[in-house]
């Protein structure tokens, strides 16, 4: 998950997620930075859990529909 979580900042960079990430580092200036990763990992757990329940999308990703294959 914490892996997935700095994928999701590097790919979903307008996302709700990643501006929550940055502020927060930016408030600890720059410091509790894997500590705050791991509370990311946890929150975007969260909105997958939603998205695949409920097909709630995260605020602010930007979603893709798959590519068909033949």
């Amino acid at each position: 998950m914490v892996q997935l979580a700095w994928l999701w900042l590097r790919h979903q960079p307008g996302s709700a997620l990643a501006r929550w990430f940055h502020d927060r580092v930016k408030r600890n200036d720059g410091r509790l930075r894997k500590t705050t990763i791991v509370a990311l990992a946890r929150k975007l757990l969260v909105a997958l859990w939603k998205y695949v329940n409920a097909g709630v999308v995260i605020e602010g990703a930007i979603v893709k529909s798959a590519s068909k294959i033949i």
